[in-house]
């Protein structure tokens, strides 16, 4: 009963590091959203719709993850995704202009 305190800083850290990934959640899909579906197909990547699907339902379990005092496996899994979104396709579609393209 001595180190009950332990608990409460390791209960806070699990909250911010799901804190953490729900916003590189909610960036990725609000960046994904801001993209025109004819970039993700020219730089070679999956479909907007597929992107918004994955991102948005990262966000939405990182909510319900932080409501349900921060998982460490929810957050992790959030995290994985938002990352992958924000290394690999972000970087590649946002080279690619929104315009219709002449190829």
């Amino acid at each position: 009963m001595q180190n009950v305190w332990v608990f409460y800083i390791v209960n806070a850290i699990d909250f911010a590091l799901a804190l953490v990934a729900a916003g590189l959640a909610v960036w990725a899909f609000v960046d994904c959203l801001t993209k025109a579906p004819a970039q993700f197909q020219r730089a070679f990547k999956r479909t907007k719709g597929f992107w918004l699907a994955l991102t948005g339902g990262a966000a939405v379990f990182s909510a319900l993850g932080l409501l349900g005092g921060g998982s460490l496996l929810i957050a992790l899994i959030v995290a994985t995704v938002a990352g992958v979104y924000l290394a690999d396709v972000r970087p590649a579609v946002g080279l690619e202009p929104k315009g219709p393209s002449s190829w």
